[in-house]
Parts: C-alpha cells; structure tokens; sequence
C-alpha cells in the first residue's frame, strides 16, 4: 500500500513539474492572443519591431514633412524618421493626421506609433504622451502681406487684427495666453497662410521653420514676410506613455547627432538643431 500511495505521490509531482514549466519555452518577446502577460506585452518598441514597421503621424508641414513633386513624402523629419528607422529595422509608414488636436488619442488607439511632425513640446503634451530629447530650435513668428510688415512689427501689433493659427498648436496657445480674442483656429499651419491671403485674416502666427520654408521670393507667398517672434520653442518626437520606443529613438538621436547625419539634414532644410 505505502509503495502504490508513493508512486502515485511521485506521478502527481511530475505533473506538477510539467504544469510549472509548461511556459518554459515561451519567447518572453512574444505577447500571446489568449492575455498572457509577457514582456512583448509591455515593451511599444517589441510591438512596432512585430509589425516590421513604424506608423508615423504627421502633417503637411515644410520644411518638417511634405510631399515632393512625386508626391512623395520628405523633409527634415521624414529623413529623420527614415534614417531612426533604418537602425530599428523596420520600415516607416506615415500617416496624414486628419486632426492635430487629436493625435494623443490617435496614439493611444495606435493608430499610430509616434507623432513626428515639428511638434513643439509643452507640458500640456507631456501629460498625455513621452516625448524624445529636443532636436530642433523653432520660435513662433507673425506672418503677414509685405506691405503690412510695418503695421504688425511687434507682438502688441496684432492685438486688435484677426489672427489665423492651427487649431490646437502652439500658436493658439501663446494668443490666448495674451489675451487675444479674435482667432480664427483652422485644420493646418499652412492653412493659416490661405485665410490671410484671402483677406479673411490680417496676420498668421506659424512656426518660424514653415515662414522661412514658405514665404517670399520663389514661394506660393512671394508677397508674404514674417515679422516678430512671439516665442521661442523646442521640437520633439511624442510617443505612447511609458512607451520604451522613446527611449530607443533617443539613444539614436545622440549617434545621428555624434555622426553628423542631423548637422547635415539640418544645413539642407536650414534649421538650427538643438546642442
């Protein structure tokens, strides 16, 4: 009896042993259908390098992000991307954000995997998202008709004129923050270009990356000129909270920066890299 009862005793341990180490093989990279918890689970950038791609949200934004005459896109931050992305292995896919100010919940849902786009960081962004290391100097400047470039010289100018911005950015944020009310928020930096020359606004307030990219001699605005600056920002990369994506990107930022690659992309698109 006490060898039957020890035998059996010695059967159910090695089922036990079995049933402990059943996951043993598991590629802890790996996150299953059925809610197993594994490391791919919690790591963004295991879940980009699965899909063999990154989804890159941005806009129609000279010099940052813009179709060239084939319709394909380019720009300081699609080289950037490509070139981040040429390091992680996987292939960049952008992604025109119908909404900027919906690109957190966009991150979120993952319909993207980061917003690349000159996005100015501010800590209202970094309480949705991780944002990278700064990369790039930019400043928020009035664009106006040359022959206006007299009238609104200053920041104190455009008190009383109507103002175009990007629904969301930075710019709608610095006006409200002065005081001023008569704003007219539409979907894109490049859009405010279009209320002024309509005559629907007196002045735009963009960055100073898309002014110089798209206003005066041998542009769409020829007659356009930007004057003062009403701050001076930086811009980064945002991606999901707790995402370890960021991290990597920021580890490639530091080479691209040490090999030279960004002092290149930066003399081409002529914008000045943060040091």
């Amino acid at each position: 009896m006490k060898k039957i009862l020890a035998l059996v005793l010695a059967a159910l341990m090695m089922l036990s042993l079995a049933a402990c180490g059943g996951n043993a093989d598991v590629d802890p990279t790996t996150a299953t259908a059925n809610g197993d918890t594994t490391a791919a689970a919690d790591s963004d950038l295991a879940y980009i390098k699965s899909k063999g791609k990154m989804v890159i949200g941005i806009t129609d934004y000279a010099p940052m992000n813009y179709p060239d005459e084939n319709g394909a896109w380019t720009g300081f931050d699609t080289e950037f991307a490509e070139a981040v992305c040429a390091k992680l292995g996987v292939t960049p896919e952008f992604f025109v954000l119908a909404d900027w100010d919906a690109k957190t919940n966009e991150l979120n849902a993952k319909t993207i995997d980061c917003v690349w786009n000159g996005m100015t960081i501010t800590d209202d962004l970094k309480d949705g998202m991780d944002i990278s290391d700064p990369y790039v100097i930019n400043a928020q400047v009035i664009v106006c008709k040359a022959d206006d470039a007299e009238k609104y010289a200053t920041v104190e100018s455009i008190k009383d004129a109507t103002i175009a911005v990007e629904g969301g950015s930075a710019a709608e944020k610095l006006v409200a923050e002065l005081g001023y009310t008569n704003v007219t928020p539409v979907t894109a930096q490049s859009d405010t270009l279009l209320e002024v020359k309509s005559g629907a606004a007196d002045v735009a307030v963009i960055d100073i990356t898309m002014a110089k990219a798209m206003t005066g001699e041998g542009t769409s605005y020829a007659d356009f000129t930007y004057t003062a600056s009403l701050s001076e920002e930086e811009y980064g990369i945002g991606f999901r909270k707790g995402s370890d994506a960021c991290t990597e990107v920021n580890k490639i930022m530091a080479e691209l920066m040490a090999d030279g690659t960004l002092d290149a992309l930066a003399e081409k698109y002529e914008l000045t890299l943060v040091k």
